[in-house]
């Protein structure tokens, strides 16, 4: 059995009660700890303000839920609690959803026909990698980008672009090897540094670029032209 201590510490909020319990019946309880399962944003809120209850790792949550939906919930967990992680299961997959719960810091979407080995390969990247987006989730997002009514004014070489020019060479690699699939020790890894040194070109880049996560660099240097699409 898995020590306590390095149990995945999990919550659920979604309205349908039958797929609540189903989620809970997945979690299996060598590997996970079920904190809470609620059918609505607002209950969220209330149970992660209650100061006698322990925070949840990640909260897997529905978008469409009553009394406070999806969006509403992720934006006052960012502004109140941005430790917990989110991963959104929903039955909507418009790209301008995905896009907007993105935007919003959500660490990974995956759709309700998913399988049952998805979501524990979700909840493991999500809590030791910070992030889990899968491929059909890519895919959206640049497609999404490459419909936009300017697409063609945002794509420009980074090589003119102010931001990127201010970037040292060393700096510049990491966000190239940031636009792969590579977690942060292997960049540290493939840059022959230390992930603190890592840690420093992440924040100067972020800063640079106006940018507070992974996924917003990442889209940040595929309208500028940095990744092909």
């Amino acid at each position: 059995m898995q020590p306590e201590a390095n149990k995945i510490k999990v919550a659920i909020a979604d309205d349908h009660t039958l797929f609540r319990k189903g989620i809970i019946k997945l979690l299996d309880k060598d590997r996970y700890e079920l904190i809470f399962d609620v059918q609505d944003g607002q209950s969220v809120i209330e149970e992660v303000s209650n100061k006698d209850n322990q925070l949840p790792d990640i909260i897997i949550m529905d978008i469409e839920m009553p009394n406070m939906n999806g969006y509403e919930t992720v934006a006052w967990l960012r502004d109140n609690f941005p430790d917990i992680k989110i991963l959104v299961v929903s039955m909507l997959d418009r790209e301008e959803t995905i896009f907007k719960m993105l935007k919003l810091g959500v660490k990974g979407y995956l759709s309700k026909d998913m399988e049952p080995e998805d979501l524990h390969a979700a909840l493991v990247s999500i809590f030791n990698r910070n992030y889990y987006y899968t491929d059909f989730i890519t895919n959206k997002l640049i497609h999404a980008i490459q419909q936009s009514d300017n697409a063609k004014e945002e794509t420009s070489s980074l090589l003119n672009h102010q931001a990127w020019a201010s970037l040292n060479s060393r700096q510049k690699e990491f966000v190239r090897y940031a636009c792969t699939e590579m977690i942060y020790e292997e960049i540290a890894d493939k840059m022959c540094v230390s992930p603190k040194t890592i840690d420093g070109y992440r924040d100067v880049v972020f800063e640079k670029f106006n940018v507070k996560s992974r996924v917003a660099l990442i889209l940040y240097a595929i309208r500028n032209g940095l990744v092909s699409v």
